[in-house]
């Protein structure tokens, strides 16, 4: 029996001596202290902006954030929670994906009540079709993939913004603020606009990718919808060919936002949010994120 255990610790330790001779080692996790020194270089190169990053990958069991608390304009990242409670409510038995409502484009301010219209949209066609039907389901699409402001504004009429909001705390959200629909200016002027965190915003995001947002089975078509976005000037543009981007981005003036589900080649998928504030020029802040978007997919996932 001493025989046997002496040659048994012989060969552990003969393999452990080849495997230091060889460097044989099982993949390093990823420096986030480099990784955060990286993005601050990044970001130097743009005086006076504001930049926030989050990470969850459960490759790694990591969720990182760089100033992820800190509360922007959500622009069309709003969209992503008011994309959630619609699966919710058709779930709940509310009604049904192909349901339909009349296109309208009046709207009731928040402030008082009043009317006004949408005025700037990146979903030209929808106009064309106003007084006629379209279903909830062809909403939720043109919302989430080209960004329609009457898409949204129409779905959030129907949900509610309470409820929107409500169902974003109940999954974990604790600072971002649904409140209102797109183009409310009386809010606007008074300070009342919809606001997000990165941090929050990746919350979603994850809870998305694990199946975990509504269901397993809504989830998956909300995802399926996420991979068909049209604007891929961010973090898409900084990843490696063959990667999959699920993702909704959101832009104003000074602001440009993408949170996203990404699905490398071959490897888990992770959940990526990045925020920008205070670049005025649209071409660079996508340049920006899209070189965050590189460092941090290089860290998590060793590939250029």
């Amino acid at each position: 029996m001493k025989s046997m255990l002496s040659s048994g610790l012989f060969l552990i330790g003969v393999a452990l001596g080849a495997a230091l001779l060889c460097g044989c080692s099982g993949p390093q996790a990823p420096d986030l202290d480099a990784l955060a020194t990286e993005i601050d270089s990044l970001v130097a190169a743009h005086p006076g902006a504001r930049v926030s990053v989050s990470v969850m990958d459960p490759a790694w069991d990591i969720s990182w954030h760089r100033q992820g608390d800190e509360l922007y304009h959500a622009a069309s990242t709003m969209k992503v929670p008011v994309l959630i409670e619609l699966f919710r409510q058709v779930e709940a038995g509310r009604f049904s994906l192909d349901d339909e409502i009349v296109l309208r484009n009046e709207f009731s301010s928040i402030v008082d009540g009043s009317p006004y219209r949408i005025e700037d949209d990146s979903d030209d066609a929808i106009y064309e079709q106003l007084g006629q039907p379209m279903s909830l389901r062809q909403l939720a699409y043109n919302m989430t993939t080209v960004s329609s402001n009457l898409a949204t504004n129409l779905l959030i009429d129907v949900l509610g913004a309470d409820s929107v909001q409500a169902t974003s705390e109940r999954l974990g959200t604790r600072l971002m603020q649904t409140i209102r629909g797109v183009e409310d200016l009386k809010a606007f002027e008074l300070g009342l606009s919809n606001r997000a965190t990165s941090s929050d915003l990746a919350l979603l995001m994850d809870r998305l990718r694990t199946g975990t947002a509504v269901s397993a089975s809504a989830d998956s078509t909300m995802r399926g919808i996420l991979l068909d976005q049209v604007f891929n000037s961010m973090i898409p543009n900084g990843m490696p060919e063959g990667t999959e981007v699920a993702h909704k981005t959101g832009s104003i003036t000074e602001i440009h936002h993408d949170a996203a589900i990404v699905y490398p080649k071959g490897g888990k998928a992770y959940v990526l949010v990045i925020m920008t504030g205070g670049i005025a020029d649209q071409d660079a802040s996508s340049a920006l994120g899209s070189a965050i978007a590189a460092r941090v997919h290089q860290h998590l996932r060793g590939m250029p």
